[in-house]
């Protein structure tokens, strides 16, 4: 009866496997090799693509800080996305490395958008003659990194990190809100940004020797993002047990 149980029992998903910190470590030694090249070589592959598009009628060679600039953008929320994840992660399901992810997706994110506002900065000075304006789009993806900011503000601000998980967590899903708010900003406001040209369900308004590179170097800066975000998950188990065997030898 009990091995019948066993053998009918369902086995724990890959994610609360993962929940075991060594185990996990063990996971991120082997994966993050493989990540990092296939990244360099998506990103190598991508650019090479990008840099043999042609000039576009209107813009020129500046055009080519697309290939840079809208992956950025793109990965700033998706990472934002991770981090909500990992903040129901913490509240909801209670997963012990969810705040571990977390913390650990903030400062990727907050250079991804700051990569984003630089770049658009410099595609915006040739076509609207100005190197800012308080556009919709520009100014929620500036809230962003001052969200970005504030988060990593708030969790070196408390000590202990357990104690820091929960408001942290909330804190992470409160600024969610601005996601939205970023995505639907060309169409609920009139703004000088563009509107989408490849995140529509009919067919993207972008000719195929733009859109072909720009999704290259999109998935690029999705590996790129998911090797450092398991770099950092594994630094900061390390931080963790570091601070334990302190605390301990400190005698508390």
């Amino acid at each position: 009866m009990n091995q019948d149980t066993q053998t009918l029992s369902p086995a724990p998903s890959w994610w609360m496997r993962l929940a075991n910190p060594t185990r996990f470590m063990t996971f991120a030694d082997r994966v993050i090799p493989w990540l990092a090249g296939l990244a360099a070589i998506v990103a190598a592959v991508g650019l090479w693509l990008g840099f043999s598009a042609p000039e576009d009628y209107q813009q020129g060679a500046t055009v080519l800080i697309m290939f840079l600039h809208v992956p950025a953008a793109w990965l700033a929320m998706m990472c934002y996305s991770v981090m909500s994840l990992s903040a129901l992660g913490t509240l909801v399901w209670r997963h012990p490395l969810a705040d571990v992810s977390l913390r650990a997706a903030a400062p990727i994110g907050a250079a991804f958008t700051l990569l984003a506002l630089v770049t658009g900065s410099l595609w915006g000075k040739p076509m609207w003659g100005t190197w800012w304006v308080w556009d919709a789009r520009l100014t929620s993806v500036l809230v962003l990194l001052i969200i970005y900011l504030g988060l990593i503000a708030l969790a070196r601000a408390i000590e202990d990190p357990v104690q820091a998980a929960k408001p942290l967590a909330i804190m992470t899903l409160v600024g969610f809100i601005n996601i939205p708010i970023i995505k639907f900003s060309v169409d609920w406001w009139n703004t000088l940004h563009q509107p989408a040209s490849v995140s529509r369900f009919a067919r993207p308004a972008m000719d195929a020797a733009f859109l072909y590179p720009l999704l290259v170097m999109a998935l690029a800066y999705t590996l790129f993002f998911f090797t450092l975000h398991i770099m950092n998950m594994r630094n900061e188990i390390l931080a963790r047990r570091i601070r334990v065997l302190k605390l301990r030898q400190a005698g508390r």
